[in-house]
């Protein structure tokens, strides 16, 4: 009886699992792509990624405004990939972006992207 009711719990948990974790990841997934964006990101492109944090002041060009839709609806995911991962200059933006990927994981970088697109406010 006793294996009977420990294998009716491991399907109980099996069956479970899938369909939690994924959210479980995901959740993760943004909390970490939040705290990179306050780590690396938000001194240049403030705290509503509108290109006008702190250290925006001194740079020129300046930092991209995340929050202009307009603009961000003409970046590819595969552009802003690369300014994350190789730097402003690698897609013709400003040499003062630093490369992020010796820093930043691919999986990361990717969170990230969906993070700094939630700047646009669609109305």
């Amino acid at each position: 009886m006793r294996t009977i009711s420990t294998l009716v719990t491991a399907v109980a948990v099996a069956t479970w699992l899938p369909c939690v974790h994924p959210a479980v990841a995901q959740d993760a997934g943004a909390a970490k792509a939040k705290e990179n964006y306050q780590s690396y990101c938000r001194k240049c492109h403030g705290d509503e990624g509108k290109g006008d944090g702190a250290g925006a002041a001194m740079l020129n060009p300046k930092p991209r405004d995340f929050a202009d839709c307009a603009n961000m609806q003409k970046r590819s995911d595969a552009e802003l990939f690369k300014a994350i991962s190789e730097g402003g200059e690698a897609v013709g933006m400003s040499a003062d972006m630093q490369p992020w990927g010796g820093t930043i994981s691919e999986p990361e970088v990717r969170e990230l992207i969906k993070f700094v697109r939630s700047f646009c406010k669609k109305s």
